[in-house]
């Protein structure tokens, strides 16, 4: 991430690893039906290898998904990067954000993983959110000195321009 002038990273991360736990759990489950599937209709060697195909592929899927997604929180803005060989980059400035909710399933409570939603002006259309992240409650109080940050400097600097040209 190219950081602009007097930029500071406040939270940097990707999705945690227990956020994929359900997606290996569905995995192991689909491998297990498949595999008693190819045994009973073909051989043991076929279940088993029908069995580690499965896991293989959840696993593979869920390392993708966690290590080419990255969220950044700076004093200025809020940054979602995903992508493998095509990238998507999502962001938007910090004094944007207008409000910050957290979402946790009680199977996420017990991963203690979360999802943290951005509500930002203006942008009714789009979906902000850092899914799967540890601690939603730390990214949250991040986002939080984060805004409180930027309003520092806005008050005791004047308005810092953005990469817009806009104050």
């Amino acid at each position: 991430m190219d950081l602009h002038p007097g930029e500071n990273v406040i939270y940097d991360g990707h999705p945690s690893w227990r956020s994929v736990m359900s997606l290996y759990a569905r995995g192991v489950l689909a491998g297990l039906v498949l595999g008693a599937i190819a045994w009973l209709a073909l051989s043991p060697t076929a279940g088993v290898v029908a069995f580690a195909v499965c896991v293989a592929i959840a696993f593979v899927v869920g390392l993708v998904r966690r290590i080419f997604v990255r969220f950044t929180i700076t004093d200025q803005r809020l940054r979602i990067q995903r992508g493998i060989i095509s990238r998507a980059v999502q962001q938007t400035r910090i004094d944007r954000v207008q409000n910050v909710n957290t979402r946790q399933s009680p199977i996420d409570r017990l991963l203690k993983v979360g999802a943290v939603d951005f509500d930002t002006a203006g942008t009714d259309d789009s979906d902000f959110t850092f899914n799967g992240v540890d601690d939603p409650g730390g990214v949250v109080a991040a986002v939080d000195r984060a805004q409180r940050l930027a309003a520092q400097v806005r008050a005791g600097q004047g308005l810092r321009p953005t990469d817009d040209g806009l104050t």
